[in-house]
């Protein structure tokens, strides 16, 4: 009887569980279920950080949608996309180190991992990053999370 129950039983949960655990969805992944953030993945893909997003963190990424990116100039896409560091920068300027919900953001200047600082602001549940506003917020993966922006953020 126990051997019976272990393989009809507990076997199937615990196969479960280590499927489930090994599907987990990092940065990148999250990002790419999603069918609104095509074009900041392309910019990761060419600044060559994908496997940072993948592999390490946590990591607080603000995402610009593919809305935003349409917003720049005419040309402004595709002549950054050739131009490598300036594409690694921008995207890096997006990212900060650490897992932080919308709840738990503090007004003032916070550290990208670019090595600027990003101003963050809360008023009455509008939460903004240098005057991009968080369109969709706490988009969980298990290295990090995602909150949706309107707007490109443009280091100086």
């Amino acid at each position: 009887m126990p051997k019976t129950l272990l393989g009809k039983i507990i076997l199937p949960i615990v196969l479960q569980l280590v499927t489930f655990c090994a599907n987990a969805a990092d940065l990148i992944d999250t990002a790419a279920s999603a069918t609104s953030f095509k074009t900041f993945l392309a910019a990761v893909k060419t600044a060559g950080i994908t496997e940072t997003l993948k592999n390490t963190g946590p990591y607080t990424v603000f995402i610009p949608s593919d809305q935003a990116f349409a917003k720049l100039p005419d040309g402004a896409w595709a002549a950054l996309s050739k131009d490598k560091a300036r594409l690694t920068k921008l995207v890096n300027y997006h990212i900060i180190r650490g897992k932080i919900l919308i709840t738990d953001i503090k007004p003032g200047p916070a550290n990208t991992i670019q090595g600027d600082t990003v101003k963050l602001t809360s008023d009455n549940g509008m939460v903004t990053i240098n005057g991009a506003h968080v369109t969709q917020s706490d988009i969980s993966a298990d290295n990090g999370v995602l909150h949706e922006i309107d707007t490109i953020l443009i280091p100086e």
